[in-house]
């Protein structure tokens, strides 16, 4: 999910998973490192909704792999395939969370795109169980380059990238940057405008606010008022709070979401990729890289993201796309926030599966 400021940082987070029966223990993820609910049903109402069946966290963290990114960087990744007999219709699809997130963020929809398609889910470096390295200067581009590299090193296979906010904007980057048919699709739910807030986009509410921004900026840079920001931020109160104004769907707002999002923030180097994201630059301006995007586009937005909101600038452009370019399909979903994979996956999936199908016909 996109970061703002520091008050508002909206880590789009794993979806929680609520069942009848829940049986609370302590789940050691050597991957995670995180204490979550474990549940006997993988199946989980969506208010409004049906029935979404999810994946477990412990699956996923068993499943779950490493790649030596650059031979430096440990990147853990999720791959689940098909049960069904490949066939032209199936699609290779990666999933990219957003900010503050990771690959259980996706847990919702790994089962409903597994069912035809082979899945993978990363955790862009600083985030979930991927490396945090002192030092690393984390940009929109680094990111980018990532993707394209994971594409060509380990799924070796023309994808459709899937992604929220954030993990948006890389996928929009590495699909401008990427030759021939490694990219072959891009899913964009509530793209955000930059890595964070200075992206300013013309947006007024931005420019009121930027001396503030600056104001942060400096201070982040201040390792003792960083650290105590950041301990404020993932105070798991504070955290609840945030995430109830950033989902449209208030009940997927529980303790297991917040516990899921605090655990990786309490690891080693996240402080550093915390304060690294928030004041380094915003990266490359999504308006000039799509034109530049000939591949079919699916974009899915929340109307009840405050973040990114349809009637911002970055909200208007995307609106705009499917009257301008022929590639583009764009669907608003009511009543659903900034991270509509896990505030309303069941909306998701009756708008990204048919598109993959007919994708796979075209």
């Amino acid at each position: 999910m996109r970061a703002l400021t520091w008050t508002a940082m909206s880590p789009p987070v794993m979806s929680r998973t609520a069942t009848s029966t829940v049986n609370l223990r302590r789940i050691s993820l050597r991957r995670y490192r995180v204490c979550v609910r474990a549940t006997a049903s993988s199946s989980a109402t969506v208010s409004g909704g049906g029935v979404v069946e999810a994946v477990e966290l412990a699956e996923i963290g068993e499943r779950s792999k490493k790649w030596k990114w650059k031979g430096e960087y440990s990147v853990n990744y999720f791959v689940k395939d098909s049960p069904e007999e490949v066939t032209p219709a199936s699609q290779t699809v990666l999933l990219v969370h957003g900010f503050g997130a990771s690959i259980p963020h996706w847990r919702r929809n790994i089962n409903a795109l597994s069912k035809n398609h082979t899945v993978y889910a990363i955790d862009l470096l600083g985030f979930g169980a991927s490396d945090k390295p002192p030092g690393f200067s984390y940009t929109m581009e680094s990111w980018a380059e990532l993707i394209l590299n994971f594409l060509e090193e380990v799924v070796q296979k023309p994808t459709i990238l899937i992604g929220n906010s954030v993990g948006s904007l890389a996928c929009v980057i590495a699909a401008s940057e990427s030759r021939g048919d490694l990219v072959k699709g891009l899913v964009l739910l509530n793209c955000a405008g930059g890595m964070n807030n200075k992206a300013v986009f013309d947006d007024w509410r931005i420019k009121l606010l930027m001396p503030l921004l600056l104001l942060i900026d400096f201070l982040l840079k201040q390792r003792g008022i960083a650290s105590a920001l950041f301990n404020r931020v993932k105070d798991r109160e504070n955290l609840k709070n945030i995430l109830t104004n950033v989902y449209g769907n208030k009940d997927n707002v529980d303790d297991t979401l917040v516990e899921i999002i605090a655990g990786p923030a309490n690891t080693e180097g996240a402080l550093d990729a915390f304060v690294s994201i928030l004041t380094g630059p915003p990266g490359p301006n999504p308006i000039k890289l799509i034109p530049e995007i000939t591949k079919p586009v699916l974009v899915l937005w929340g109307d009840q993201d405050g973040l990114t909101p349809l009637d911002g600038p970055v909200g208007k452009y995307f609106t705009s796309l499917p009257d301008q370019l022929p590639n583009f399909n764009l669907y608003v979903l009511q009543g659903v926030g900034h991270c509509p994979q896990d505030d309303r996956p069941d909306l998701v999936h009756e708008r990204l599966l048919p598109w993959l199908a007919q994708l796979s016909s075209t």
